[in-house]
């Protein structure tokens, strides 16, 4: 496995401090034993502060009196022992002045006596007198093949508790090894139990209970929000252009590799005119694709401290990638990129940059879907060909459209379409957006509820008469964004 190779290679490398940043504290240690196995032996010493410290390699009992952090580094540091010392949860006490420089004097007499120390925690965060001691070494999760094994593990042990068989469906099987990837080994079991436990059956049902679960795990907050409903292309009425794009897509994206010659899909940019439906949109590629949608909202990333911006931006495409196969929506990406008012390396440059150099390097399947109302805010940099696969417009509906608009928002409030004269409400509906045409089937709701009567074709007619649409409203700015899109992008419909 990768992990024992590069352990091998930092031990090799005589480094003298190797930080973990994992859960996995069992399967960690795991590795250091297999290294004796494979000819590397070195005393092997475990810390934590409830045991104290102890031997991995052999037998040998507990040395509690060392079981606080002090007590543990003074030993370590007055022994000549050369040796591996795991010391576990040690983050709390990083910020201690007299453990941080018992830690940096063992490491800089290495080259004396070659005790390593290797740090084991969920998240650490070094100090800077000894980061440059260390290397991190991160532990890889279970790839697809891992998953299937231990599917088969807990197929197999229901199969004997309960003496029948589990039942499944071939597809929500795939996408349930598809959605495990980036866990560790023990959420990965513990999620593929509850799916089994639950009634004997893997179905399709699961799968969003552990896309949601996989995403509280991964720790996700404030900055990455999971969108657990989305929406389905059915949903959209219009848009033919960009829904032809991505059914030719789907397959690809959602195969483990791409076919020889195809670059798996990796984005688009939907520009358009406010409430023409570019939201939704970006929720149906999740929902047509059957992947988690996470909704990255630039406003929570900005922190008042130099670099945690994009330290925040980092660890939120992490964890999408941690998510991956997925959707990535990124709303009104102008408002985060906006050009900095002191016109220098601001915080927006800066966040600019990481987005943009992920953006070129991922290899993960996160399908990237941003969308913007102003284009003149957004960076030459992020609309320079390549960046995204396909650059969309999404303009206001045409008749057709508008006629389908007014089919799902009725049908979906429980209305018999059969009821309405759709030529008349769409010949009333000139210039209006699908959020404008929603907005006026609630507000006739509301009318005919307050006289009592049935919602009628005359209703909606009467709201659309009394709305002045956003196309009136900033007729100049949607004509200059029509002009502009006209020449430089795909039209969406």
């Amino acid at each position: 496995m990768l992990d024992i190779n590069d352990l091998k290679l930092m031990l090799k490398s005589r480094v003298p401090i190797i930080v973990m940043e994992t859960r996995e504290e069992l399967r960690a240690l795991e590795l250091f034993k297999r290294l004796m196995d494979d000819g590397l032996y070195q005393p092997l010493f475990a810390w934590s502060v409830t045991e104290g410290l102890y031997r991995l390699d052999i037998d040998s009992g507990s040395q509690r009196h060392n079981a606080q952090p002090q007590d543990v580094l003074a030993h370590i540091k007055a022994s000549t022992l050369a040796g591996i010392y795991v010391l576990m949860d040690m983050h709390p006490y990083l910020e201690e002045p007299l453990i941080v420089r018992m830690i940096r004097e063992i490491a800089q007499d290495y080259d004396r006596h070659a005790r390593t120390l290797v740090l084991i925690s969920p998240k650490i965060s070094l100090p800077e007198e000894i980061r440059h001691h260390a290397v991190f070494l991160e532990v890889s999760m279970p790839d697809r093949n891992m998953i299937k094994q231990l599917l088969l593990e807990e197929v197999e042990e229901w199969k004997h508790r309960n003496r029948q068989p589990v039942k499944g469906d071939a597809h929500a099987i795939e996408l349930l090894m598809d959605h495990l990837l980036g866990l560790s080994y023990a959420d990965a079991r513990r999620l593929i139990r509850n799916a089994i436990y639950d009634d004997g059956a893997i179905k399709q049902e699961d799968i969003k209970e552990v896309m949601e679960a996989k995403y509280r795990l991964l720790g996700g907050d404030g900055v990455l929000s999971y969108e657990a409903e989305t929406a389905h292309l059915a949903d959209v009425a219009g848009l033919e252009r960009m829904k032809h794009w991505l059914s030719q897509r789907k397959k690809v994206f959602l195969s483990a590799e791409a076919p020889e010659g195809l670059d798996p899909p990796r984005g688009v940019l939907l520009l358009g005119v406010q409430g023409a439906g570019k939201s939704l949109a970006a929720k149906a590629v999740a929902g047509a694709w059957n992947v988690p949608l996470l909704r990255l909202d630039f406003a929570t990333l900005y922190n008042k401290y130099y670099g945690e911006t994009e330290r925040n931006l980092r660890e939120a495409l992490k964890t999408a990638e941690s998510m991956s196969p997925c959707v990535l929506w990124i709303d009104e990406i102008e408002k985060g990129l906006a050009t900095d008012q002191e016109g220098g390396a601001g915080p927006s440059k800066r966040i600019l940059g990481t987005l943009l150099t992920w953006m070129s390097e991922r290899r993960s399947r996160v399908f990237l879907v941003a969308t913007a109302n102003d284009i003149e805010a957004l960076p030459p940099e992020l609309m320079r060909k390549g960046r995204f696969d396909e650059i969309f417009f999404i303009d206001l509906p045409d008749a057709n459209v508008r006629k389908g608009i007014f089919a799902i928002h009725l049908e979906k409030r429980r209305q018999d379409v059969a009821n309405f004269d759709l030529a008349a409400l769409v010949n009333s509906s000139e210039g209006f957006s699908g959020a404008e045409i929603e907005q006026a089937v609630v507000s006739a709701l509301y009318s005919a509820h307050a006289t009592g009567t049935e919602l009628a074709t005359q209703h909606l007619i009467e709201e659309l008469r009394i709305t002045r649409p956003l196309s009136v409203v900033m007729a100049e700015k949607i004509s200059a964004l029509r002009a502009w899109a006209s020449q430089r992008t795909v039209p969406a419909n």
